[in-house]
């Protein structure tokens, strides 16, 4: 089997050759360099280039995005221009007056253009798919489905203060982030529809912590859901399964995203609680196997163990998912310089080796 047609057979529930494995990833410009054998030279001058190198010699079966910095020896991608600040420089009241002034979600909904946005993205697809080569490009959407979380726009204080405070327009910017998350599912299903894209999207937001939700079920359940269900529809009628990403404490709000249409997971802090022999129990709201991203955590795994330890792990969880869910290996989130580069060729050599009876 090719790449695609790898990832093709496990996203429609059915058994490839192999293990599949995604990349996209590795934020530890050096590492890229060592992999791709490239110069720190190259990749100053062209990143993008040489982290598919160093993807084309793992051998990955897709590409979840192409995470590369400005520098070889800076491996962070958040700084002071892009960080999401806590203080948006409103007080409360002043939040209170800029969300009563935003459209109502018909309104929004009504100024979209899809057609603009959508001619934006499929050549943006393109473009990307023409610097990735064989490997398919499917990067996430982390605005599909629906919005719930704010606080980039108006603070963290002043977010959570406002569902606390003003639910009434806590469930406005739901209304809103259902009509917004709609629009980029629609984005992504129309590439499906053309063949542009695999029917598997990496979605959701950091909305738990280490210790559960940070805004309350009730509210989520009340507010959220109906929001999340609407905005996933574009998805499931194209056949494209949704996978959330699964980051701190996400298992009180397994069973919601279950019944809004979420069909996989992606992510898993074991130290939080999120364990795969648990979530693979889990099932769609059709009655369908999960579909699984992951689960090798950057925490408790890829920096401590050794590269045996990784392999057997790798082992661990095709083992346990076989009969239980659909799995494509990758990581709980971005690999940084504390993971030794010979783990990182454990886990895709590894997975070369899980060999499938033939499907």
């Amino acid at each position: 089997m090719n790449k695609k047609q790898r990832l093709d057979r496990v996203f429609a529930g059915q058994r490839p050759d192999r293990l599949p494995v995604l990349g996209g990833w590795i934020a530890h410009p050096r590492a890229l360099v060592e992999l791709a054998g490239a110069s720190a030279e190259e990749y100053n001058r062209a990143p993008r280039e040489v982290a598919v190198r160093a993807y084309q010699a793992l051998d990955v079966d897709g590409l979840i995005d192409l995470f590369v910095t400005k520098d070889v020896d800076v491996y962070r991608f958040i700084d002071e221009h892009t960080y999401l600040k806590a203080d948006s420089g409103r007080d409360f009241d002043e939040t209170v007056a800029a969300v009563e002034g935003l459209p109502d979600a018909d309104e929004y909904a009504r100024r979209l253009n899809f057609d603009a946005d959508y001619a934006r993205y499929r050549q943006w697809l393109l473009d990307m798919q023409g610097v990735c080569g064989d490997i398919p490009y499917m990067p996430a959407n982390w605005n599909a489905g629906a919005k719930l979380s704010w606080y980039a726009e108006y603070g963290y204080e002043n977010f959570f203060l406002l569902i606390g405070l003003r639910p009434d327009l806590g469930a406005k910017l739901c209304r809103i982030g259902g009509e917004m998350g709609r629009h980029n599912s629609r984005l992504t299903a129309q590439a499906v529809k053309e063949g542009l894209f695999p029917k598997a999207l990496l979605l959701g937001e950091d909305v738990c912590t280490q210790r559960g939700p940070m805004i309350s079920m009730d509210f989520v359940e009340e507010h959220y859901a109906p929001a999340l269900a609407y905005g996933l529809e574009p998805l499931l009628e194209v056949g494209c399964r949704p996978v959330w990403h699964a980051d701190g404490d996400v298992r009180p709000m397994l069973p919601m995203l279950l019944r809004c249409g979420i069909e996989g997971f992606q992510g898993f802090q074991p130290e939080c609680g999120m364990r795969l022999e648990e979530i693979v129990k889990l099932r769609t709201r059709d009655g369908g196997k999960l579909l699984i991203f992951g689960p090798l955590a950057v925490t408790t795994e890829l920096p401590t163990l050794s590269p045996a330890e990784i392999r057997a792990n790798v082992r661990h969880y095709a083992d346990m998912c076989r009969d239980h869910a659909d799995l494509v290996l990758f990581t709980s989130n971005t690999i940084t310089p504390d993971v030794p580069v010979e783990n990182i060729h454990a886990m895709h050599d590894e997975a070369r080796r899980v060999v499938y009876a033939s499907p």
